[in-house]
């Protein structure tokens, strides 16, 4: 059976060493080469085609997000695992929206990296056991449902981390009537809250968005963690 092949992105020499250390026990894997910077991986990528790259979040998440795109553009047969030292959940499935085939950890035992790359290689997508039911959910969503206009305004503030009073402010209706607005919206897209909500917005809406970098102020998780108990 032939090899699977791995490209690696990685910004730190003493990784790229110890992945290589991993994958010389390991004939199923052969990595084909590596490099420290997105900038230098899409002519590698196009010369040696390789089945999997490995992606290291290190450049920044939304540099990484935008090579995704770049890499579907480039070299749609290629698959990209994300590898990060901590990714929130809102960032994972982000990553899985643009295109990512695998979700792992650096600091996963050695097994659990070699059964995500031969996952990934099978065709499957592979996240790790605290974030794949939601994940898995996410993912499963059908097309994109028709949203009213008025509905689309309100996901919009969503995003941006408004609560219901500022949206009625802004669009100069009542919170009962955000409320409402709201229900529809999670009957149409499927949607559990208003967390998962913001995640899946820019998609509902259309838009190609740029994640800003992780942080406490992020619109996204702000929609999540600053909400009083039982708003919708």
């Amino acid at each position: 059976m032939a090899a699977i092949t791995l490209f690696a992105c990685e910004s730190q020499p003493i990784v790229i060493e110890g992945l290589r250390r991993i994958l010389e026990q390991d004939p199923d894997i052969e990595l084909l080469g590596t490099v420290s910077t997105l900038s230098d991986a899409l002519p590698q990528i196009s010369r040696l085609r390789p089945q999997i790259v490995l992606l290291d979040q290190s450049a920044g998440l939304k540099l990484v997000f935008r090579f995704l795109g770049d890499l579907k553009a480039a070299s749609p047969g290629v698959l990209s695992v994300l590898w990060s030292a901590e990714l929130a959940e809102v960032e994972s499935f982000r990553a899985l929206q643009l295109g990512a085939r695998g979700i792992l950890r650096k600091t996963l035992p050695v097994p659990a990296i070699l059964d995500c790359l031969r996952a990934v290689a099978k065709g499957n997508i592979w996240i790790e056991h605290n974030v794949s039911n939601h994940a898995a959910g996410f993912l499963s969503r059908g097309q994109t449902p028709r949203l009213t206009p008025r509905e689309r305004e309100i996901v919009r503030c969503l995003c941006r981390g408004l609560r219901n009073k500022e949206i009625a402010g802004e669009l100069s209706i009542t919170p009962g009537t955000v409320k409402v607005h709201l229900m529809h919206i999670f009957e149409k897209t499927g949607v559990k809250d208003r967390f998962e909500l913001a995640v899946r917005g820019p998609g509902l809406l259309g838009l190609d968005v740029e994640v800003e970098e992780r942080s406490s102020t992020s619109p996204v998780l702000a929609a999540r963690d600053t909400l009083p108990r039982g708003e919708y």
